[in-house]
């Protein structure tokens, strides 16, 4: 067994002992130790399955937890057994961690419906199971209120978490009973007269009601509010939240809740590198913030960094093959095909732990580790792995500057990218003109021109002299990274297209190509179907070459959208409703062996939707919507975790998406610039 890590550790009610969770076989499970050291680890399950996300009851007797992807748990903390209290689609990845109610019974945990979180209360002495939310939207962290009486949690209330994530939240209260829970002032007045109360353990009762009709928003609505900590103070319910919605930056805040007042929302600190944990332990507060415990004073509303000092030893050894097993379990729970593709996978993960031994660098573990995920034939898949000991001084950066030299004359320009440093000079440079010095270098032409260009860091500025019949001119130019140049190139293909599309329809038809599916190209074809789509008689997308990334809904959503009636000012034009229809006009979608990932996606979707007609090449087959996780020391591997079907159940990273019209683009089409694929969708 591979030596494990721990990932949460907490005190048992004697003080003396620690319950944690560490890998064996790269798999959580529950251990405990004396903190003195006075007597080894137990180990108290052996799962083949991940033990994560412990919560603990008041009296630390019991825990709860969540095992693999379908079962919430139970541990009783003095015998160690644990038992199976719900099962359901929890997921092994992105939980919510499942809370005690403060009458030790009732259970808070969320769990999937349709990709969305519910949020659920299951009463662990009877079994009975209560969703409380129910909505095809996501809710997410919920936590009890300290009397019992109503939960908190965060959600967007219209908007679904997939594919996109949970955008903008919001954090809402929502009481168990629709009973007035709001305190009158005349009870508040009586019970200072009152000596004789008697306080007991709070009551957890729900009513057999909609409840969600009820919740109230509670704090700040502009950004994204997430919901940390939920606790009680001289009858305040202060909330802890991370929220963006001072000048779009992310803090801790805190939301206090009195009688009789409005929602009072504080500062506490800047929070910009996340917040992991949050804890109240004998009327403190600590945090986990950006990888620092740090005390939190909520009355004076700042943090203070405990400073920790240890001693820490790392053996590489060790920590290369825990990391292996942890990557290898972590696939194997997660992996979106349950067969594996057909690959025996515990096979795998011998077949590759036999040259664990051999493993002397980093290098070498990156090698048999993506090796051994290469047997699944699976995309969106890869371990990446770095660090210290690997760290050598050795870099180029390309000074590139827009010139395209002359293929048989490599000295003499050619012509200059549009657009670029080249093409923007104050001091102009001719086709013809013969590169002679760089920054004052003179060039040897029997030497690789590229050389000149290839320095340790990207310069501000790049001095060039070129001989223009037999005269010198001397250039200043802001040199740009190779990619930006790539960049410039990709724009003068699409601006190419562009313009053959607009001279072969006489400008009646509207070209949009997206080079992947993230946000920046999403904004850009929507400003283009609002201008140029808009009013044009048809269109042509082309998703041809784009590398993916997860915009489908939204490009879809707009192309689907269709006229449904008319309306106008007097004696004004009549104008249709919606105010885009490009579902109405012809559309033809462009795509090729290169389209892959979300571009796939949505030319699948545009297929069932029957948008219009697909030409070109079959898709490259590359689409599993993915996850990852960091190992121990920050190296990282990518989960394939949820695959993508089309109605009728067919594995779209099997089988990719096939035009209606094939028309092939072959190598010798683009050395002549031709482009048949577009032609034809013309």
């Amino acid at each position: 067994a591979a030596i494990g890590r721990v990932v949460e550790a907490y005190w048992l009610k004697d003080d003396k002992t620690i319950i944690y969770n560490q890998t064996t076989d790269g798999y959580l499970n529950w251990f405990s130790i004396a903190a003195d050291g006075s007597s080894p680890e137990k180990q108290h399950t052996f799962d083949q399955r991940n033990n994560r996300h412990i919560h603990l009851n008041t009296g630390k007797t019991a825990g709860v937890y969540l095992s693999g992807r379908d079962e919430l748990r139970l541990i009783d903390l003095t015998t160690f057994t644990s038992s199976v209290l719900v099962k359901d689609e929890f997921w092994a990845i992105q939980n919510d961690v499942p809370q005690f109610g403060p009458d030790d019974r009732h259970i808070l945990f969320t769990a999937y419906r349709n990709f969305e979180r519910d949020i659920f209360v299951v009463d662990s002495q009877t079994g009975k199971l209560r969703n409380l939310s129910s909505t095809a939207i996501t809710e997410a962290g919920p936590q009890w209120a300290p009397d019992g009486k109503s939960v908190y949690f965060h959600t967007h209330r219209t908007r679904p978490a997939y594919p996109y994530g949970l955008q903008d939240p919001d954090i809402y209260r929502m009481p168990l009973s629709p009973t007035d829970q709001q305190p009158f002032r005349s009870r508040e007045f009586d019970a200072l007269f009152k000596t004789d109360s008697v306080k007991g353990s709070p009551s957890v009762s729900i009513a057999d009601t909609n409840l969600m009709k009820y919740i109230e928003n509670i704090g700040p609505t502009p950004g994204s509010q997430y919901l940390l900590h939920v606790s009680v103070k001289d009858k305040q319910t202060i909330l802890l939240v991370q929220s963006n919605h001072d000048e779009g930056k992310y803090a801790l805040w805190k939301i206090t809740l009195s009688p009789f007042e409005k929602p009072k929302t504080e500062k506490i600190t800047d929070a910009e590198n996340g917040i992991s944990q949050i804890v109240l332990a004998e009327g403190k507060y600590f945090a986990l913030i950006a990888g620092h415990i740090q005390t939190l004073d909520l009355s004076g509303n700042k943090a203070e960094k405990i400073d920790l000092k240890h001693i820490f030893r790392r053996r590489l050894a060790d920590e290369f093959r825990q990391m292996f097993y942890e990557t290898w379990a972590n696939l194997e729970e997660n992996f979106y095909d349950e067969q594996f593709h057909g690959i025996d996978w515990p096979a795998m993960r011998d077949r590759y732990a036999a040259y664990l031994p051999f493993v002397k660098k980093r290098a070498d573990l990156r090698r048999i580790t993506n090796d051994m995920l290469g047997e699944l034939n699976s995309s969106h898949i890869g371990f990446n792995s770095s660090g210290e000991e690997e760290n050598v001084f050795f870099k180029t950066r390309t000074q590139a500057t827009g010139i395209v030299f002359d293929e048989q004359d490599p000295w003499r320009v050619k012509r200059l990218v549009k657009d670029s440093p080249a093409a923007r000079s104050a001091t102009p440079i001719l086709p013809g003109d013969r590169l002679t010095m760089v920054n004052g270098q003179p060039v040897d032409p029997t030497r690789n021109r590229e050389q000149y260009f290839a320095l340790p860091s990207l310069d501000e500025e790049i001095t060039l002299q070129f001989d223009r019949n037999k005269t010198p001119v001397h250039v200043l130019l802001h040199p740009i990274s190779m990619q930006s140049l790539r960049d410039m190139l990709y724009d003068e293909w699409m601006d190419a297209c562009q313009q053959r599309v607009d001279e072969r329809s006489g400008r009646r038809i509207a070209y949009i190509h997206m080079k992947n599916m993230g946000g920046p190209e999403l904004d850009r074809f929507l400003h283009e179907m609002v201008s140029e789509g808009a009013y044009r008689d048809g269109l042509i997308l082309d998703l041809r070459w784009n590398t993916g990334g997860n915009v489908h809904d939204e490009v879809l959503r707009f192309l689907a959208q269709k006229p449904y009636l008319q309306w106008k000012y007097r004696e004004g034009k009549l104008t249709q409703q919606s105010n885009f229809g490009p579902a109405a006009k012809p559309i033809v979608l462009l795509i090729n062996e290169q389209s892959l990932s979300d571009a796939e996606m949505t030319a699948q979707g545009f297929k069932a939707l029957g948008l219009g007609q697909l030409i070109g090449t079959e898709t490259y087959r590359w689409i599993i919507f993915t996850s990852g996780k960091s190992l121990v020391d920050g190296s990282f591997y990518r989960l394939p975790s949820w695959g993508c079907y089309t109605l009728d159940g067919k594995n779209l990273e099997m089988t990719g998406v096939a035009p209606d019209i094939p028309i092939p683009n072959t190598f010798k089409d683009r050395m002549e610039g031709k482009d048949p694929q577009l032609d034809r969708a013309i």
